[in-house]
């Protein structure tokens, strides 16, 4: 997909969704690392689910900490890994009192830092919280990326850095936000809605499907 190309496609999901964000509730900093974590192998509805009760009694490192892990498992138990969750969670609680004053870092070296907090949920947490023009490549824009013909990589590092690279610059701060939910509910794994595509005469996909 040539630079010209790259355009179109982002100013008609723009056309489309002029200002999209993340489907996870979340009202902090802190709340939108907590539910992130938490999103791993698991879908956003789950977690914005277990999130509104616990956020209602525990919504900063402190009172999560207080909270205790045990407690902690109670309110997260219907996701995915909620052990390993669990205490990652209460782990980058601790780290965040101790270091950072009870904040979510804006450095991408300190976030990473974080137990439980890899290169995807920090470039979630710069892009939504701080603005920077990070992509974070999750299993949908990995397919929709590749599938497409926006960046063909084998690894999610070489798709990010490829759309890094051809995303317009204009575009880029929403770019993870309109290409995950474009392969959340058009571009599908299965059977993708080419029919309701957008973007459907730029796409390279040649397996494309239509509703008859």
């Amino acid at each position: 997909m040539n630079v010209e190309q790259c355009h179109v496609l982002f100013a008609r999901l723009q056309a489309q969704n002029p200002q999209p964000t993340t489907e996870l509730n979340y009202s902090t900093p802190f709340e939108l690392l907590i539910a992130v974590m938490l999103s791993a192998q698991a879908t956003d509805k789950s977690v914005n689910k277990a999130t509104a009760s616990l956020f209602k009694i525990a919504n900063t490192a402190p009172a999560i900490l207080a909270l205790g892990e045990e407690r902690l498992r109670e309110y997260i138990k219907t996701i995915g890994l909620f052990n390993s969750k669990a205490r990652n969670i209460i782990k980058t609680c601790e780290m965040l009192v101790k270091q950072h004053g009870t904040e979510v870092p804006c450095e991408r070296g300190a976030l990473e830092a974080l137990p439980g907090v890899g290169r995807k949920t920090a470039n979630v947490i710069l892009n939504t919280v701080f603005g920077e023009l990070t992509i974070a490549v999750d299993t949908h824009i990995f397919r929709v990326a590749n599938r497409i013909g926006l960046a063909s990589g084998k690894t999610v590092r070489e798709v990010e850095e490829q759309l890094l690279d051809c995303v317009p610059k204009v575009y880029k701060k929403n770019a993870h936000h309109w290409l995950i939910l474009h392969g959340r509910y058009i571009c599908v794994a299965r059977k993708p809605k080419c029919g309701q595509c957008v973007v459907v005469e730029l796409c390279e996909y040649s397996d494309k499907t239509f509703a008859s």
